[in-house]
């Protein structure tokens, strides 16, 4: 039975976009991505999944009076879609801690450093700024905290002399994109498991 993938974005949505391309190439067995959630109704990334015939569900926070009602609404598509697994791809918004332990071991993020350095939205500039000789690239399980949770992989990314900000946004994205599948692969096959606690 295919994990049934449900991938939650705010921006552009290349990793999105590059993890669906890659399961419908079937490169990645055993998910099938069955629903998109955007928190931005502007977002990239809904053209993209929907080129990619992956239906969108559109849930902005600014309709909702509560954190708790914004994300009861977002259960009840990943309940009507049977979701198994998500899939955070640069979506903006942190989840609640009762949101975090529905999902407990089931939701991933990709985040664009070498935990527990850099967290946070903007990792790729702080790095940058902090004029460190490398980065790096971790997709690890969600947990409670901000970027805290159970390291899956990560790769290091060194920063050149010659750098700029983007050519260095350019170097972490090339790395995410082969990352990220490998990741969902070992997640799907059971090879990395949300520690039991």
């Amino acid at each position: 039975m295919n994990k049934r993938l449900a991938i939650f974005v705010s921006g552009n949505g290349t990793n999105m976009e590059n993890l669906i391309r890659r399961i419908q190439a079937g490169q990645i067995f055993g998910a099938e991505p069955v629903l998109v959630i955007s928190d931005n109704p502007q977002a990239g990334a809904i053209s993209k999944a929907e080129r990619l015939r992956v239906p969108v569900r559109i849930v902005e926070r600014k309709n909702f009076l509560s954190k708790p009602e914004f994300e009861n609404a977002i259960i009840r598509h990943l309940e009507a879609s049977q979701i198994d697994l998500i899939a955070l791809a640069g979506f903006m918004k942190i989840l609640s801690p009762d949101f975090v332990k529905r999902y407990r071991g089931r939701i991933i993020n990709i985040h664009p450093a070498y935990l527990p350095d850099f967290r946070g939205a903007h990792a790729i500039r702080d790095a940058f700024e902090a004029k460190v000789k490398e980065t790096g690239v971790t997709v690890h399980f969600v947990d409670e905290g901000v970027d805290t949770g159970p390291i899956i992989l990560q790769r290091k990314v060194p920063i050149d002399p010659q750098d700029t900000l983007e050519s260095l946004e350019a170097k972490i994205h090339a790395v995410e994109y082969e990352l990220y599948p490998e990741a969902l692969r070992l997640v799907i096959s059971g090879k990395a498991k949300f520690p039991l606690k």
